[in-house]
């Protein structure tokens, strides 16, 4: 094989690129200026600089998970590690093929142990499907090639490589390999196929649970038409972080909550759970309550094995991708099912016409336009929210951290694409203002509005500068109520306790309006619920960066 005469720091860009890497996220200090050094040799990959590690890692997340493509990022040696650790787990909760990347130390010189010096793989290993240091200049493709292929391969997710200094500046006759993707487009074989069909009819009433799968194997068309064809009712899964059904299926009666005796109550309905690309109902807080239902069989289809009976025993638990699966599935059952069945699907279409999310959509907008909320000062946020809505471009997409304010965003945006919604997923906050930068960068003919707390909003308010750096067109909402209310909420709820000690951001308050001008952003706060919708029309059909302000109501 030829070999190239060719830098380690060159070679490394090298193979990002021709792994289809386009974007590098990073923060540099001192060990990565070797990269920055080969950034010139190399005009195709964009550089992008975040302001703080954690930054760095949402920001490839979000574009990783807006495209569907592996996306590489490369921090500073042992605090910038650390640093990025938290956005790290937001990554493997989510399954974000990522290659993250540390420069470190000269080999032998760690010995040393000189400033900012630790052993950086045990860092990262528990938050990644692999982890190791480079070595030999020799192995870097070699490793950079299984990275790619490691995080690529379903159930996908981030991989860390450490990067000695000598060895991205050290130079010799090296292979750069070729790209690998394991191919797990596989469906089911005909007898099990056979036996999902004959299970499906056996259930008197059926429910189908979608998750994130949906949207990695790009099957939202196909879980459509798989629930139609018999008329089944549709839940999300209870962590509702992505477009996992077309809301607008007359199957879809919305998501689970992640309130025990609530999720328990919905599945009490039902005889059979078919969970598809999904962990169906993952948890948040204890409850002395199990949220499954006694005598509810389940079937699970999906790649990621962890999650098949992950905590509940399934009838049928089947590896296999979720879109190959239906594609071969419906026929099966539709041939199987019959006229019965076409008779059965019809009528349960009908019955759920009143009860599925867009009856419930209709319900909510008038409940809400009831109300005596109009002319209210603070902004009451289900208002806000509902002006959101209405006022942004159909093709705009949408990123979601507002845990209390936009408590009713899902029930009232529609999921229209597979990379049109985009939701805080594991509850590690400050996600969503990096990850819009992100996420823009991937969608880039699409404006991105970013509806985030305040609270959520001061972990990562820095990103704004990079919002603004690259005039992206993303309109940051942030849902000003003056603290954190949601842990008011659960203070007052769990404990009986209206101390609400260390919630509060007064004396002074933050000023977000001043902070995105101070970086770039044309910002505005808005008070009047009057002026929301056209403030909301012009930021989002205006270019470039923008922050509004709304001051919404935080009573507990």
């Amino acid at each position: 094989m030829a070999k190239n005469q060719i830098t380690g720091r060159s070679a490394f860009l090298s193979v990002l690129k021709d792994e289809g890497v386009t974007h590098l996220f990073g923060n540099p200090g001192t060990t990565e200026l070797p990269i920055m050094h080969a950034l010139a040799e190399h005009p195709d990959l964009t550089y992008v600089m975040a302001m703080q590690e954690s930054l760095v890692v949402a920001m490839a997340d979000g574009y990783s998970r807006a495209s569907g493509q592996l996306t590489a990022c490369n921090v500073h040696v042992a605090p910038g590690l650390g640093n990025a650790l938290g956005s790290l787990y937001n990554a493997k909760f989510t399954g974000t093929p990522i290659i993250l990347t540390a420069g470190q130390q000269e080999q032998g010189h760690g010995l040393t142990e000189p400033l900012l010096y630790d052993n950086l793989v045990p860092m990262a290993e528990p938050l990644v499907k692999w982890a190791i240091e480079v070595t030999r200049l020799e192995d870097l493709p070699r490793i950079m090639r299984r990275a790619a292929k490691v995080a690529m391969t379903p159930p996908t997710g981030p991989v860390f490589i450490s990067l000695p200094g000598d060895i991205l500046n050290m130079e010799g006759g090296i292979d750069l390999g070729s790209s690998t993707r394991v191919d797990t487009r596989v469906r089911p074989s005909d007898e099990v196929l056979e036996a999902l069909a004959a299970r499906i009819l056996k259930a008197e009433r059926p429910v189908i649970i979608v998750g994130d799968e949906i949207v990695k194997s790009d099957a939202l068309k196909e879980a459509a038409e798989f629930a139609e064809a018999f008329g089944c009712p549709v839940l999300q899964q209870s962590v509702s972080y992505g477009a996992h059904f077309l809301s607008e299926s007359p199957c879809y009666i919305g998501g689970l909550n992640r309130e025990q005796p609530d999720v328990r109550a919905a599945l009490s309905p039902y005889d059979l759970m078919i969970v598809l690309g999904a962990d169906p109902i993952r948890m948040s807080v204890w409850s002395e309550v199990d949220p499954m239902p006694p005598g509810l069989a389940m079937i699970q289809i999906g790649l990621n094995d962890w999650d098949l009976a992950k905590n509940y025993s399934a009838e049928m638990a089947v590896r296999a991708d979720v879109r190959e699966t239906l594609r071969a599935l419906t026929p099966a059952l539709v041939e199987k099912g019959g006229k019965a069945l076409k008779d059965r699907a019809e009528k349960s279409l009908a019955d759920l016409q009143e009860k599925n999310w867009t009856a419930k959509r209709k319900k909510l907008v008038a409940t809400i336009d009831a109300r005596e909320i109009v002319k209210g000062k603070p902004i009451d946020p289900d208002f806000m929210t509902l002006r959101i809505v209405e006022s942004i471009p159909k093709d705009a997409v949408v990123v979601n951290e507002s845990l209390t304010s936009g408590r009713l965003l899902n029930s009232l945006l529609a999921y229209r694409d597979r990379f049109g919604y985009h939701g805080l997923a594991s509850g590690g906050i400050g996600w969503s203002v990096p990850a819009s930068v992100g996420i823009s960068m991937a969608q880039k003919d699409r404006p991105v509005v970013c509806v985030v707390g305040d609270g959520s909003a001061m972990y990562s308010i820095q990103a704004l500068w990079t919002a603004a750096h690259h005039k992206l067109p993303i309109t940051y909402i942030i849902c000003n109520n003056g603290g954190y209310r949601i842990i008011k909420q659960r203070l007052k709820l769990f404990h009986k306790n209206e101390q609400f000690v260390g919630m509060d951001f007064v004396e002074p308050a933050v000023d977000f309006t001043a902070l995105a001008k101070s970086m770039g952003l044309e910002a505005h706060r808005i008070t009047d619920p009057a002026a929301l919708e056209p403030a909301i029309r012009k930021a989002t059909t205006t270019p470039g960066a923008k922050l509004l302000e709304v001051v919404v109501e935080g009573h507990v």
